[in-house]
């Protein structure tokens, strides 16, 4: 499912129109966006947890070379699926 056809769905369980459900959709995504990029984080009961999280500093080899070079430690974004959702999955 892409983007046009999770709106299409959402407008259809909903009731709003296609630009209404996009509108809402758009929202979510900028909040939940704007939320782990200040550093806290998004808990959905039942469908996951957006969290930003800090990978460490390591050495990688260039796979051209084979030298080690240093990747530096940087922030990330990271879900964890939730328990419902997981069982639901599992399921199908």
């Amino acid at each position: 499912m892409n983007k046009a056809e999770l709106i299409g769905a959402i407008s259809d369980k909903s009731g709003l129109n296609r630009n209404d459900a996009e509108s809402a959709l758009n929202a979510f995504i900028e909040c939940v966006q704007n939320t782990v990029a200040g550093g806290d984080r998004v808990a959905l009961p039942g469908f996951g947890t957006f969290q930003p999280t800090l990978r460490k500093a390591r050495t990688a080899r260039d796979p051209r070379t084979g030298a080690p070079m240093q990747i530096p430690e940087r922030k990330a974004a990271k879900f964890t699926v939730g328990t419902k959702f997981k069982a639901q999955v599992a399921t199908s």
